[in-house]
């Protein structure tokens, strides 16, 4: 049988449903030891507390920074109870032993993210006496409860009535767990918070965050399990904080997301976002099958369908505007795993509920700030790309001898945001606001132009092309007039640029240069 709880200290900021966990223990016949203003909270409550100030013999000072540092709190908390030493320790000092500990902490982040907070505000904020307990309990985990969340209240009460007063090692020891997970987040929020101060001068300068932190702190919690990762003998689940991007979407309808619907869905969300106007995305296997811009929404989605319709099947697409009930109506008709929008007209909602295993997704529009990507043994991370693709291409150079058509420039401007979403080395015909032929992924840039042209459904004849890095040789180029582009967007850079030009020369087809690479990997 483990030791009874008898004696429960309790200092807390968030208060909430702190009088009736408190009116609980009470009734196991605990004695609730307190500071201040729980103290005076729970009083007023009715509940029978004793100050701190009276087991440490000193009142609460320096403002409230010094409550609980005292050797008749910390003995208390500290003491291993089958260790005769300890025990005769706490006897010989009039020391009594404090089974629990309730504690939360200073709303550190809370002030952080308070706009015009000072220094000093920010320091104040700062808790010293909790992290003390909460880690001083945890330490002491066998013999003392440690309890962080308000979460986990009634769960103890309940326990402690079959357990006849106690707590169980097991339950002490998860109690522990999320203890320790508490002061290593409370601190991780300071130092980081901290870190963009900086002191000269005898003043205090906030520096703008880094574009790539010091030290990289992706610790997330677990926020959905899923069935399996890219393959069935591979676990895997969602960590994220669940604020932004696809990892933040609200599911309305359908089966559980898969790790692969999550990776495809967000390859087509961050495109459909880089359109200027309503537009629709398909992806398949992260790269796009169909994308294209309409003046309605639903125009939008048949083009996109058009461009691949046999790779659209079973694909995600992905929306930039609300649905609405008549793109909904046409899409039902079309079996795929996903569908991305910011929002969905309640009849569109309706019509599209009917498909019971699609997976309906309500995006929020927030970005992410960095970019992460493991590798084994380690993480890359960088900025995302967010360039203005449609300003490169208003300010790229004109290198052949005949510029693009108002219509061309419309394409290339349109061939080129595609192009940054399909996989290196990327290759994509397109007409203005619609995709004709992507190749992706392929080891050299000629390939991929050979198959972008094997696959289009639709005709290439008089298409536009944006390819995502130079072209190396003349071939790639050749290859594209080939199969019929009449105009060329792509970085330039190579050492052979000017084979390339002479080949746009030769066929009489326009090229621009934007400077600008967009590999994706």
């Amino acid at each position: 049988m483990e030791n009874p709880i008898r004696r429960a200290l309790m200092s807390l900021t968030d208060k909430a449903g702190a009088v009736e966990f408190a009116y609980g223990l009470s009734s196991f016949g605990v004695e609730i030891v307190s500071t201040g203003g729980t103290a005076k909270l729970l009083r007023e409550a009715d509940v029978k507390v004793r100050d701190v100030s009276d087991v440490t013999g000193f009142p609460e000072m320096l403002d409230g920074r010094v409550k609980t540092i005292h050797p008749r709190i910390a003995g208390g908390v500290l003491a291993i109870r089958n260790n005769p030493a300890h025990m005769e320790a706490l006897v010989a000092h009039d020391i009594q032993p404090i089974d629990m500990v309730v504690v939360n902490l200073y709303a550190f982040e809370k002030t952080a993210a308070k706009h015009g907070v000072t220094v000093p505000e920010l320091i104040e904020s700062i808790d010293i006496g909790g992290p003390t307990l909460i880690r001083a309990a945890a330490k002491n985990w066998q013999d003392v409860a440690v309890v962080v969340d308000p979460a986990d209240y009634a769960g103890i009460l309940e326990e402690i009535l079959t357990q006849n007063g106690s707590l169980t090692l097991e339950t002490k020891w998860r109690l522990a767990q999320k203890a320790f997970a508490l002061t290593a987040a409370y601190d991780r929020a300071i130092s980081q918070r901290l870190s963009r101060i900086a002191y000269a001068e005898s003043a205090f300068i906030e520096e703008p965050p880094a574009a790539l932190p010091q030290v990289l702190d992706i610790r997330l919690p677990l926020a959905l399990p899923l069935r399996y990762g890219e393959n069935s003998h591979q676990a895997a689940a969602l960590y994220s904080h669940r604020q932004s991007g696809i990892a933040g979407a609200k599911q309305l309808s359908g089966k559980e997301m898969s790790y692969n619907n999550f990776v495809d869905a967000d390859a087509a969300w961050q495109l459909v976002h880089e359109c200027r106007w309503l537009a629709c995305a398909i992806v398949k296997h992260t790269n796009p099958c169909g994308c294209a811009e309409a003046d309605t929404q639903l125009e939008a989605y048949r083009k996109a369908l058009e461009c691949d319709p046999v790779s659209a099947f079973g694909g995600v697409v992905a929306f930039n505007l609300e649905v609405d009930w008549e793109t909904a109506n046409e899409l039902a008709k079309l079996f795929v795993e996903v569908v991305a929008a910011p929002s969905y007209s309640d009849e569109a909602l309706a019509i599209l509920k009917t498909k019971k295993n699609l997976r309906i997704l309500q995006v929020p529009n927030n970005p992410a700030d960095l970019v992460v990507k493991s590798i084994s043994g380690g993480f890359l991370v960088q900025t995302p790309d967010r360039t203005a693709l449609d300003d490169e291409v208003d300010k790229a150079t004109v290198v052949t001898t005949r510029p693009p058509t108002p219509e061309e420039l419309k394409a290339l401007k349109f061939a080129w945001r595609v192009a940054k979403h399909v996989k290196s080395n990327a290759i994509v015909y397109a007409r203005a606001g619609q995709l004709h032929g992507v190749g992706a992924g392929q080891m050299n840039r000629v390939n991929s132009a050979r198959i972008g042209a094997a696959q289009a459904v639709l005709p290439l004849t008089g298409c536009v092309v944006g390819s995502d890095a130079f072209f190396p040789f003349a071939d790639g180029v050749e290859e594209v007039i080939r199969n019929g582009a009449t105009a060329i967007v792509q970085p330039g850079g190579s050492k052979n640029d000017q084979l390339a030009i002479d080949a746009a020369n030769k066929a009489g087809i326009a090229m621009l240069f934007t400077g600008v690479r967009h590999f994706r990997h």
